[in-house]
C-alpha cells in the first residue's frame, strides 16, 4: 500500500485520512495540539455535499446528526420580523461532527502533540519531522493543518492571510434562554453595517432533545485595524496575533459590546448577547493560495483557501478538496495526480473566496473599488442576506 501523511488531526484532516485509505491508502495522521481536540462547540451549516461524503464513507447522518431548521427570518430593531423565507437545512456542531469522523479513525494511526519541523525530500516521496524527534515517510504529505498550516509555510512559502476589515463575536446560550419565537429558526438582524445571526445546534454532548439544544450565534462588527488591535490586547496589554483566547479578552470590551447589543439589536438577539457566559472573538480574514500542489505534497480545506464564514462553507470545502484528492490518486504517478487534483480545486477556492467577498463587502469599514461597493449595495439588504447567506 502506498503511503500517506496527514498534517492535522481536526475535521479536514479527517475527512483526507478517511477518504485516502478508502482508495488504498496506508494513512497516518500527526496532530499538533497534545490534547484531544473534542469538547468545541462551533456551529456548523450542512450542505448536501457534505452529507454525501458522509454517506459515501458509511457515516450515519440520517439520525442524530443534527438540528432541522425549517425557516429563515430576518428582525428588525424592534422585534418585528421583516423577512421570511422557508430553507430546509440542518444544523449541526464542530463537536458532533468531529466526534463522527474520528471515531471511523484507528487510534494507533492518529498521534496527539506532533508540531511539524519541516518537510524533507526522499528518493521515493517526502519525510516528515516533527519538532518532538520523530520522522515519518510516506509517498504523499497533505497538508490540513488550517489557516496557520505549517505544511503551506513550510512547502509553497507563506501566504499572508488578509485582513477584512471586520471581525465576528461568537457564543453559545441553552434554548431556555432564547426567545422562543426566534429559536427554531435560522435567524438574522442587520443593524446598518452589521450582522446579527444565530441558529440552534445540539445542546452539551450532542443532546438534541427539546428543551436542551443550545443556539449558535455571529455578530458581524466593522473593526478598523486600530480597533481589532485593541480588541486583541488583553489587561496586561498584550496584543495577541490573529485571535484572542476568550478568557483573557477584557471585561470592559465585552461589557461594551453587551451595551451595544441593547442598543442596536431585536431584544430577542440581545438577550441571547446578554446570556452568553464567555463570548468569543474571531477576526474574519481571507486566504488565498496561488498553489495547492507541489511535488508529493498537497493542501486541502483552510490550509489553502479560507473564505470568510457567510457561505458556512469551511467544512464541506474540506470535504471536497479531500473527495478530489483521494479520486486523482488512483494511479501510480503521484505527481501527475497531483496536478490534476490542483486543476480541480483550485479555481472553486478562488470562487468561493471571490463569492465570500461579496457578501461580506457591506460590513467593511470601507469599500474600496466600484466592484465592492456594488456587492456592498446589493448584499446589505434583508432579502439578499436571508437568501444568499449559507447557501452554496
Amino acid at each position: 500500500m502506498r503511503r500517506a501523511i496527514v498534517i492535522g488531526g481536526s475535521v479536514g484532516g479527517l475527512f483526507s485520512a478517511l477518504l485516502l485509505r478508502r482508495a488504498g491508502w496506508a494513512v497516518h495522521v500527526s496532530e499538533r495540539v497534545a490534547v484531544p481536540l473534542a469538547g468545541r462547540g462551533a456551529g456548523i451549516v450542512t450542505h448536501p455535499a457534505l452529507r454525501r461524503i458522509l454517506d459515501e464513507l458509511g457515516l450515519d447522518t440520517r439520525h442524530d446528526f443534527g438540528v432541522p431548521v425549517a425557516r429563515r427570518m430576518v428582525l428588525a430593531a424592534d422585534g418585528s420580523a421583516v423577512g421570511m423565507l422557508d430553507c430546509p437545512q440542518v444544523m449541526t456542531s464542530w463537536d458532533r461532527l468531529f466526534r463522527l469522523l474520528r471515531g471511523a479513525w484507528p487510534d494507533a494511526q492518529y498521534a496527539l502533540g506532533e508540531a511539524l519541523a519541516g518537510v524533507v525530500p526522499t528518493e521515493t516521496g517526502v519525510a516528515a519531522h516533527f519538532e518532538n524527534g520523530t520522522v515519518r515517510e510516506a509517498e504523499l504529505l497533505v497538508g490540513a493543518d488550517g489557516i496557520r498550516s505549517a505544511v503551506r509555510s513550510a512547502c509553497f512559502g507563506d501566504v499572508a492571510a488578509q485582513y477584512a476589515g471586520y471581525a465576528a463575536w461568537r457564543g453559545m446560550v441553552d434554548e431556555h434562554q432564547v426567545s422562543t419565537a426566534l429559536f427554531p429558526h435560522f435567524g438574522f438582524c442587520l443593524p446598518p453595517g452589521e450582522q446579527m445571526l444565530s441558529y440552534p445546534v445540539a445542546g452539551a454532548d450532542n443532546d438534541l432533545r427539546p428543551g436542551h439544544r443550545r443556539t449558535n450565534f455571529v455578530w458581524y462588527r466593522p473593526a478598523d485595524e486600530a480597533a481589532l488591535t485593541d480588541l486583541l490586547t488583553d489587561a496586561s496589554g498584550r496584543v495577541h496575533a490573529g485571535s484572542i483566547p476568550p478568557p483573557l479578552i477584557r471585561a470592559e470590551v465585552v461589557a461594551a459590546m453587551r451595551a451595544d447589543a441593547d442598543r442596536v439589536l431585536a431584544p430577542a438577539f440581545a438577550t441571547v448577547v446578554r446570556a452568553t457566559t464567555q463570548p468569543f472573538l474571531q477576526p474574519v480574514y481571507d486566504l488565498e493560495s496561488t498553489r495547492m500542489v507541489t511535488d508529493r505534497v498537497a493542501l486541502v480545506g483552510d490550509s489553502a483557501f479560507v473564505a470568510r464564514p457567510h457561505l458556512g462553507a469551511g467544512v464541506t470545502k474540506a470535504a471536497e478538496d479531500a473527495w478530489a484528492l483521494a479520486a486523482a490518486l488512483e494511479g501510480v504517478d503521484v505527481v501527475e495526480e497531483l496536478r490534476r487534483y490542483e486543476a480541480a480545486r483550485l479555481p472553486e477556492g478562488r470562487r468561493l473566496v471571490e463569492r465570500a467577498r461579496q457578501l461580506g463587502a457591506f460590513l467593511q469599514p470601507q469599500q474600496s473599488s466600484p466592484d465592492e461597493q456594488a456587492s456592498a449595495a446589493r448584499h446589505r439588504t434583508a432579502e439578499a442576506v436571508i437568501a444568499e447567506t449559507a447557501i452554496l
